[in-house]
């Protein structure tokens, strides 16, 4: 293959793999090079400002991360979303071509067929069939959350402790007014610095 370069790369379509979608709902398709920053700002925008109730986000191969990631932002941005999940191969078709053709022949191509793994999630306003295989309900708001903060749960982080705890004992104590609080060399424990 080191005389071989890909030429291009194709994705065999294939329908979303939920029935019942209402007509026009969006359907997000990460890439590998897809910017999360364009994608959530876009979809955000459908969401909020258009009033979709539903949106699909998919993708395959090493777009399946970065296509988790966008709904777990969604998720956690909006709140009460349902979700269904959907993992399935999707068939790339890779176009090579020869770099080093025999003299006075045609240029070769070769074509691959690749399976890689695909992945396809529903995001809805509107309850879904709890019964569906892949189906996630929303997760629940902690007693006293403001609905509109954008914290999640399980992002909470207790406050850094104080300046003080994070000192040896034997530097807090030469701390309190004294000259050797400061760092200097007295208050080296074995002597090196």
């Amino acid at each position: 293959m080191e005389n071989f370069r890909k030429v291009r790369t194709s994705e065999e379509e294939s329908p979303l793999p939920f029935p019942d979608l209402p007509p026009g709902v969006v359907e997000m398709k990460v890439k590998e090079g897809s910017k999360i920053r364009n994608l959530m700002s876009f979809a955000m925008a459908q969401m909020e400002l258009k009033g979709s109730r539903q949106i699909v986000f998919s993708g395959c191969g090493r777009a399946v991360t970065k296509t988790i990631t966008c709904v777990e932002i969604m998720k956690r941005k909006l709140g009460g979303l349902h979700q269904v999940t959907k993992v399935r191969y999707k068939t790339l078709l890779e176009v090579w071509e020869n770099q080093d053709p025999l003299p006075g022949g045609a240029a070769q191509n070769l074509t691959v067929h690749k399976n890689v793994p695909s992945i396809c999630i529903l995001l809805s306003r509107d309850p879904l069939d709890p019964n569906q295989t892949g189906y996630q309900p929303p997760e629940p708001r902690e007693a006293g959350e403001d609905p509109s903060s954008s914290s999640a749960k399980g992002l909470k982080r207790p406050p850094p402790p104080a300046c003080e705890e994070l000192l040896p004992k034997k530097l807090q104590v030469a701390g309190a007014g004294s000259p050797q609080g400061s760092g200097t060399r007295a208050s080296q424990p074995d002597g090196h610095y």
